[in-house]
């Protein structure tokens, strides 16, 4: 049955035993009938303050029950939310917010100076806690993104604000499903997974922050089902002692996403001899659905590296060169898309212009190669490649070679100005705590040389003070390497380390 997402807590309600657990953070847990009361009464107070139908509201709240009463506030008001971090600095969230136009800011930091907000720790009081008729928000989110430029947009996902009960929740979430969130509810897969798991009368059981063995406890306490990671976090809970790992029963799981970012191959292998093949997937694709490919684990025995193949019901794909001709098969070039319902029939953008050709086909920057079975290998970003003696070498190769190192959490590579070769392979490292500096980098050579050629080997490493990748995986790798570039231009001096096993000893 179609019904509005609005009705979705009131729908499960009135069909579960009154003490279901809908969404729990910690020790704090809604049932389907407290979470229908709450955000009425949030969608109430949220309309005294203006809110109406057809609006925009920024969330600005961190992982907790009261993110959840407020999406469904905003959508029982007939709204679209947007979902930010918390932590924004005020100039990041006013060049947002200046795009959107929120009639109302829930949560945030006090100094972005919205005109219309109310605080992260804002409790509705003196309202009805009854629903109200209010019409279906016509975009069911719309998320932002700084995109490679670090210039913000929204992108307006056309999606009605509606859910049919009848049909199970897509990537092989089953109705009822117990989900575990261990992302950011304000990055795109995390807030569209656990809302999606609630649409199907599911749970969602939300970390306000990763914790690597914590995930594991989680697991094992509530027998969760399903989940999806970034490969940082799969990486963290690989990294844990032997021990520690086997110390849990999660047999519960039967279905483990990663997307967001890329996989190390090794990694991959670890968690599918740990899992088994059968639970172990992976998505790629844009906020904008322009298209994706999904491939099992099983799947990606036989096309190890591979990110999978479209749905041809969903979407086509072509890989174009750069004379913008389709290359052979097993060739690489830029990776386009086009949704089976045809060009802009999926998003558009509030701030920004979509990369499309007079054809329609899109593009979210990737580069890859199809084989001759369809499916896709991706190489990196076209903004983050690294020209060195003519040769592009690829971020994330070296990268995911890099993390092999037992000592190391996290990695950076940018290529640097070298006068000789145009470009410097450039490592920023996030090391294990207590971990000597020396010794990891003296040590990367014979971690590298089984994974990587000699010529991809860093030439200088750096250790980092402060995390580089967030608990959804991303990193400003552009914003980074422009950073270094100016301390270079401004002679600051900033700590470079050699592998005096490698080329740079």
């Amino acid at each position: 049955m179609l019904i509005p997402l609005a009705d979705v807590p009131r729908w499960y309600a009135d069909r579960k035993p009154k003490d279901t657990v809908a969404v729990r953070h910690g020790a704090d847990e809604l049932t389907w009938e407290m979470l229908e009361r709450n955000a009425n009464r949030r969608a109430h107070a949220f309309a005294e303050r203006g809110v109406k139908a057809g609006d925009f509201v920024a969330i600005g709240l961190p992982n907790s029950n009261a993110f959840y009463e407020t999406s469904f506030a905003v959508w029982k008001l007939g709204a679209t939310p947007t979902s930010l971090s918390h932590r924004l600095p005020r100039g990041e969230a006013a060049a947002i917010l200046d795009i959107l136009k929120p009639s109302l800011v829930v949560g945030g930091e006090p100094d972005w100076n919205a005109p219309n907000s109310v605080p992260r720790d804002f409790l509705p009081e003196g309202v009805s806690d009854q629903p109200l008729d209010r019409p279906v928000a016509r975009y069911w989110k719309a998320m932002t993104s700084g995109g490679s430029t670090g210039r913000p947009k929204v992108i307006l996902d056309h999606q009605p604000a509606v859910t049919d009960t009848a049909v199970a929740p897509p990537l092989l979430m089953e109705h009822g499903a117990a989900l575990l969130n261990p992302g950011p509810l304000y990055h795109n897969a995390p807030f569209i997974v656990s809302h999606y798991a609630l649409f199907g009368g599911g749970s969602v059981t939300g970390m306000a922050k990763f914790d690597a063995e914590e995930t594991l406890r989680l697991i094992d306490r509530y027998k969760l089902e399903w989940v999806n990671f970034v490969p940082t976090m799969m990486h963290r809970i690989w990294s844990l002692p032997e021990d520690v790992r086997h110390r849990y029963d999660v047999s519960s799981l039967k279905t483990v996403f990663h997307m967001a970012a890329p996989m190390p191959l090794w990694l991959k292998e670890k968690w599918i001899e740990w899992l088994g093949p059968e639970k172990i997937y992976e998505l790629y694709g844009g906020t904008e659905r322009q298209g994706r490919t999904v491939i099992s684990g099983t799947e990606w025995l036989d096309h190890r590296g591979s990110v999978g193949k479209v749905d041809p019901t969903a979407c086509a794909i072509r890989i174009l060169g750069e004379d913008g001709n389709d290359v052979p098969v097993g060739e690489t070039g830029e990776v386009y898309f086009m949704p089976v319902d045809g060009v802009g029939s999926t998003y558009h953008y509030i701030g920004a212009d979509p990369k499309r050709r007079s054809d329609g086909w899109e593009s979210i920057g990737d580069v890859g190669r199809l084989d001759e079975d369809g499916y896709l290998y991706l190489g990196d970003r076209l903004t983050d490649m690294i020209l060195r003696g003519g040769a592009n070498l690829y971020p994330a190769e070296i990268e995911a070679a890099v993390l092999a190192h037992p000592d190391v959490h996290s990695s950076i590579v940018v290529g640097l100005p070298d006068p000789e070769l145009g470009n410097r392979i450039h490592a920023i490292l996030e090391i294990v705590e207590g971990a000597d500096v020396s010794t990891v980098v003296n040590g990367m050579t014979a971690v590298l040389s089984d994974r990587i050629s000699r010529n991809k080997h860093p030439e200088s490493y750096e250790v980092s003070e402060v995390t580089l990748r967030d608990d959804s995986g991303k990193a400003r790798r552009t914003l980074l390497r422009e950073e270094r570039l100016t301390w270079l231009k401004e002679g600051r001096e900033f700590r470079l380390y050699a592998d005096r096993a490698g080329r740079g000893g």
